[in-house]
């Protein structure tokens, strides 16, 4: 959980027999090679990686990024709403914070899991996803390793909200919260919930570089993402 490019990211199959079947079904524009398909993907994953994943690992990653933002799910938001009633804004705005911050730390231990999930992907489709839509390659990518990659990237989700002291944060305002008079006691899984909105911002991310790619030819920095990409502009 791509970005990284999409096309990017089906070239981390390099060894696998399925893209090289799939890069030979590509148009050869300007005798393009498939070495050069080849590392003309990888260095569009990278990029993807460096420009834009990696950008979620800083601090305020998620937090100050409207795109990716980790918001309240609805069952926080009447828990939210009670504590700053009740004169506890500071508490509920660091619970908001620190579900951003552990997203913002699991990431920077979840990249390479995730680099190794697009690893092991297989693409048969490679031409498709070339000449498909801008966001082509992030939906291929998101719907086949969502699950692999939620197995995965949960445990390190649940390490950085104990790391961040998320959980320590919640369990005090959970207890404050249904210590209240008048309220139901709730119990969210913030773990579950963290990864999944997580992943979305790292696809979301991944989007933005696809397209930045696909869209401007001043994005693709090198000749060879110039001479890959020039394939799917003639589509």
């Amino acid at each position: 959980m791509k970005k990284l490019l999409p096309i990017t990211i089906l070239f981390i199959l390099s060894g696998c027999a399925e893209l090289q079947q799939a890069v030979n079904q590509l148009p050869q524009a300007g005798g393009l090679s498939n070495a050069e398909i080849a590392s003309g993907l990888k260095e569009a994953l990278n990029n993807g990686i460096s420009k834009q994943v990696s950008k979620l690992t800083l601090k305020d990653g998620f937090y100050k990024n409207e795109m990716v933002k980790i918001l309240l799910p609805d069952e926080l938001k009447k828990v939210d709403k009670t504590l700053r009633d009740v004169g506890l804004s500071s508490l509920a705005d660091e619970g908001l914070k620190v579900l951003n911050r552990a997203a913002e730390d699991a990431v920077k231990e979840a990249t390479p899991i995730f680099v190794d999930a697009v690893r092991n992907m297989t693409f048969n489709d490679a031409k498709n996803i070339l000449l498909g839509a801008d966001n082509s390659a992030t939906v291929y990518l998101q719907n086949s390793t969502s699950s692999q990659l939620y197995a995965k990237f949960n445990p390190v989700v649940k390490k950085s909200l104990g790391k961040v002291g998320a959980d320590q944060v919640w369990a005090n305002i959970i207890t404050k919260y249904n210590s209240l008079p008048l309220t139901q006691d709730v119990n969210p899984d913030l773990n579950d919930y963290v990864t999944n909105k997580a992943m979305d911002g790292v696809f979301k991310m991944v989007a933005v570089e696809e397209k930045n790619i696909r869209k401007d030819v001043t994005a693709r920095t090198s000749e060879l993402l110039k001479k890959v990409f020039a394939v799917q502009d003639k589509k």
